[in-house]
Formats: structure tokens, sequence, C-alpha cells
């Protein structure tokens, strides 16, 4: 199974980029322990562990705003998931689409 393969940091977390499945857009970066996984793989809705609440999180528990898992992958060291999602209603707490919403101005490069 795919869970002995994964390469869990010392704390026992992965982090789980969230992706939607149709525009590619990233939603927003959480951590998985072994429990949220297995509960998203049962699920098919995403969970994860919240590192401030030290508990499990089911996205969308409160708001409504669900995570569909459509695929999961990981990177070629296993310590890092890529969940592609269909999102219902933001992702961001903040009520954006996503939490990558802000910007920072460009830097300065070397022919500049």
């Amino acid at each position: 199974m795919v869970l002995a393969e994964l390469a869990f940091d010392r704390y026992e977390l992965l982090p789980a980029i969230v992706q939607d499945y149709q525009s590619g857009e990233v939603l927003m970066l959480a951590y998985m322990n072994r429990e949220s996984f297995e509960v998203t793989l049962k699920t098919g809705l995403t969970c994860f562990w919240s590192r401030s609440r030290k508990q499990l999180w089911q996205k969308g528990e409160t708001s409504g705003n669900i995570q569909e898992v459509k695929e999961i992958f990981y990177d070629c060291d296993a310590d890092t998931l890529l969940l592609k999602v269909k999102q219902t209603g933001p992702a961001c707490h903040t009520g954006e689409r996503s939490c990558f919403y802000r910007t920072i101005p460009p830097l300065k490069t070397v022919d500049s």
C-alpha cells in the first residue's frame, strides 16, 4: 500500500498541496498525518491535521466549502502530496478562492 511508501517527517506529517483538478490553480497547502490521509482515502473528501489545534480537520466541516478528491499524487521523494480536487466555494478561510491571492512585487534582476 502507498501509505507504507510515504516519508512522513519527524512530526509524522506530510505537506499536502491542494490544486483545482480542472484549472490547475493551487488552492492551498495543508498537512496530513497518517490518520487524515486514511480518512481522505476512505471518504473521498480532504481531511488534514491542524497543527495549531492538534486535531483532525475535515475541510469544509463548518463552512461547507468541501474538497472532493479526484486524484492524489506523491513526489519522487515520497515526502509531499498533491491532491487534485473539485472545490466547493472558496478554499481559503478569508473567503478567497485560493489561499495564494497575495503577491510580492517583482524582484530586481541582474539586468535591471
